[in-house]
């Protein structure tokens, strides 16, 4: 095998095997960071207590799920209801092998004159796991997988929570799947390309797609919440009407995978959308002035890891920003998740995917910007005048009620306890 051949399998296995583990030590501490940004907007203080500023806490929490009990329930299906942890936890692990973490490293730049020892001075490697040339598609591909071991797990559980909770989780990937994908659609126009590294180089030259889609880029930043089952639309895991959803019956490390991938799939979105619209590890969002190398250019060592931390860098705020919409929406009700996608985001995409490939068609990728601006105000014009459906959930009087009387009834609404109608404490016992 040429000697070049051996270097980019090397670099591949390597770049593997540093991010999965990159990857699963940030989805602990995914944990503790969610704590902590919950606990400052709450005014609270977070984890505090294991290790400085709490952070051993992740492996507190770790060592509480390997000594718990591993039960299985005696009237599940216990083969699925086993390899349901895995389905979930796979497709998040093996989605980020497409992504670029890195341009072309120049293997004469390497320490303690490897290059020289091994033959491989002038030769280059790309810092990847896998660089196929239908990447983005695959991301699509591998990253819907992850949904059915939410429904195969609420299935196997035999428990008629967590099957509600798998039927909503299914119910929900087909509908946010389809603005998802007419989303990318149009950035895969725009690109002209499906591979990753392409996205990079476009971007680096009409600037991030962020500013020149920004309608697109609140559409796929949506989906990917509805995707990874996140607040506002965690509805397989609604605990005020499901108990816990599709995990009630999980425990021990089998339920802490089920909250590991939900993670892990927040980490890869999050990759996904750093290299769609926010350029890779690219610094510059315009389409001029200086910027970090392209994936083409050979660099050294250093400028690799500078790249790869700043792709870390994106990945981190847009990881904040999921927790702190979290923390900040309530969670929607079932026929308004349902409502927003159909109704909302599905016509919007479609709007979208057409004005792109008007652009592209008459080559005025330029000022694609523009024309989001222009479909942005065509749905604030359009809204009203579409046709209104009748609200299915209006409150419904309870007759008989003290809030709904029945007529020439005498209805008293006030407390009729004294204590209720004063300020003072309760008298003591006994007196």
């Amino acid at each position: 095998m040429p000697a070049f051949i051996t270097a980019q399998l090397v670099t591949s296995i390597l770049t593997i095997f540093i991010v999965v583990h990159v990857i699963l030590l940030g989805c602990a501490y995914c944990i503790w960071l969610e704590r902590k940004i919950s606990a400052w907007m709450q005014d609270r203080c977070g984890p505090n207590r294991v290790g400085p500023w709490g952070l051993l806490q992740p492996i507190a929490d770790g060592l509480k799920f390997l000594l718990k009990e591993d039960y299985t329930p005696p009237h599940v299906d216990r083969w699925m209801f086993t390899l349901a942890p895995a389905i979930v936890i796979v497709p998040a692990l093996i989605a980020f092998v497409v992504l670029p973490w890195g341009g072309t490293l120049d293997l004469a730049t390497l320490p303690f004159g490897l290059a020289e020892r091994l033959d491989l001075v002038g030769e280059t490697v790309q810092v990847i796991g896998a660089n196929v040339n239908v990447g983005v598609i695959y991301l699509l591909a591998v990253g819907a997988l992850g949904v059915y071991g939410v429904v195969l797990g609420g299935w196997a559980s035999n428990n008629k929570y967590s099957f509600f909770g798998g039927l909503r989780a299914s119910a929900q990937m087909v509908t946010y799947e389809i603005p998802l994908g007419l989303a990318v659609l149009a950035m895969i126009l725009l690109a002209g390309t499906v591979e990753p590294y392409e996205f990079i180089d476009r971007q680096r030259e009409q600037g991030w797609f962020l500013l020149q889609a920004p309608v697109a880029a609140v559409l796929f930043y949506i989906c990917r919440l509805a995707e990874a089952n996140r607040a506002p639309f965690d509805l397989a895991e609604c605990e005020q009407e499901l108990v816990g959803g599709f995990h009630t019956e999980y425990s021990s490390m089998r339920f802490a995978l089920f909250f590991l991938a939900e993670y892990a799939h927040m980490v890869t979105g999050a990759a996904f959308f750093a290299l769609l619209f926010l350029g890779g590890w690219s610094l510059n969002p315009l389409p001029w002035g200086p910027d970090l190398p392209g994936p083409t250019e050979a660099v050294g060592l250093g400028v690799i890891l500078l790249q790869f931390l700043v792709i870390f860098a994106k990945i981190a705020l847009v990881i904040c920003l999921d927790m702190a919409v979290r923390w900040t929406i309530p969670r929607f009700r079932y026929d308004q998740l349902m409502k927003l996608s159909w109704t909302g985001l599905i016509p919007v995409a479609l709007l979208i995917v057409l004005a792109t490939s008007v652009v592209v068609y008459l080559g005025a990728e330029s000022w694609m910007w523009l024309v989001s601006l222009g479909c942005v105000a065509l749905i604030w014009i359009a809204a009203p005048l579409m046709p209104k459906q009748p609200n299915a959930n209006h409150r419904l009087q309870l007759a008989g009620s003290r809030f709904s009387p029945l007529p020439d009834s005498d209805v008293v609404t006030a407390p009729t306890e004294p204590l209720a109608l004063t300020d003072s404490p309760l008298p003591r016992r006994g007196r």
